[in-house]
């Protein structure tokens, strides 16, 4: 396993860590869940990815059971929550002090543990002052909750009028943000963000690098069947696969696939190992319904080397969509 530090901070994160968005509490259980923890664990695994709304808190409950049953000792993984959907209720959503705290000492008790490393505002919130959400971050790191805290799905401009509040008033500023990076989503990381990491020392934790299981290569020849695209409230996704887009974009998979066999590795570890070949991306956030797919994608840290110039070239030329350069100022 490979570690990078997470921004500017002294934390270093595996270059691949799990997540239990769509997995825990929907496809698998806690067994299950349990073993693929366990496999991403043993290939050097150090952080698990979660969020309050995930299986409507479920995931972390699944989660802090594995921890303890594992006891693995708490200074050798750091975990993640977020706070934004935390309920119906106006108290329950969004990012005021009262939800945040709120939210902040649920997700310690669903993950069993006593503080989040990192701790995400899962959405911008434009109902609440941007002071108010820094200064209830602040006061919980002061408070020895959390460690870092960072957004998920945030703007440029958006993270970087939370970072002026932090320097005006000498608080913990963003350290880190969530975004969606994989080979059909790039433009926020290589071009909207671009200017953030020399200046504000920002991370990336990403997420989908396999673009919700498109990159895999197992939608090429139709719907496999047992996908999440078949679970509750997932309807959106079956939509978007079977839209004139997606389409497109199978053509694309297919020739990316022969790129993946003439390499020796699976479709899924080439998408994983262009991700991580950016170096401002901190961890590439991993899922997997069983044990098996943890170890396989544990493989891509080993495919970065294979990754030369002039592969990458190639890839850019299938994929036709590098964003342009951004304007340095």
């Amino acid at each position: 396993m490979e570690y990078r530090r997470l921004g500017k901070s002294g934390l270093k994160v595996s270059a691949l860590s799990f997540g239990a968005w769509v997995t825990f509490g929907q496809q698998i259980g806690e067994d299950v869940a349990g073993d693929c923890m366990e496999a991403a664990y043993e290939a050097g695994v150090n952080f698990f990815d979660n969020a309050e709304v995930y299986a409507q808190g479920e995931a972390e409950i699944m989660m802090g059971k594995i921890f303890k049953s594992k006891a693995w000792g708490r200074d050798t993984f750091a975990v993640s929550s977020k706070v934004f959907f935390g309920g119906s209720l106006p108290t329950q959503r969004g990012l005021s002090r009262k939800h945040i705290r709120d939210a902040c000492h649920a997700a310690l008790r669903r993950l069993q543990v006593d503080y989040l490393d990192l701790f995400f505002c899962h959405r911008p919130d434009a109902e609440t002052p941007i002071e108010e959400t820094v200064l209830a971050m602040n006061a919980l790191i002061q408070q020895g909750k959390i460690l870092y805290w960072g957004t998920s799905e945030w703007s440029a401009d958006q993270i970087m009028a939370a970072e002026a509040v932090a320097r005006e008033y000498h608080l913990a500023g963003p350290m880190m943000e969530q975004p969606e990076y994989n080979m059909f989503h790039r433009d926020k990381v290589e071009r909207e963000f671009m200017n953030l990491y020399s200046e504000i020392g920002l991370g990336l934790t990403i997420w989908s690098p396999l673009s919700s299981g498109l990159l895999t290569g197992k939608y090429l020849n139709g719907d496999p069947g047992d996908t999440r695209i078949h679970l509750k409230n997932y309807e959106w996704l079956k939509k978007r696969f079977e839209s004139e887009e997606i389409q497109e974009k199978a053509k694309k998979i297919a020739d990316l696939l022969n790129v993946a066999n003439d390499l020796g590795i699976t479709m899924a570890q080439l998408a994983l190992g262009w991700c991580l070949s950016n170096p401002n991306v901190s961890t590439v956030i991993t899922g997997a319904s069983r044990p098996e797919q943890v170890v396989e994608n544990m493989k891509a840290v080993e495919v970065m080397d294979q990754l030369t110039p002039e592969i990458l070239e190639s890839i850019e030329s299938i994929l036709g969509n590098t964003p342009p350069k951004p304007s340095i100022f």
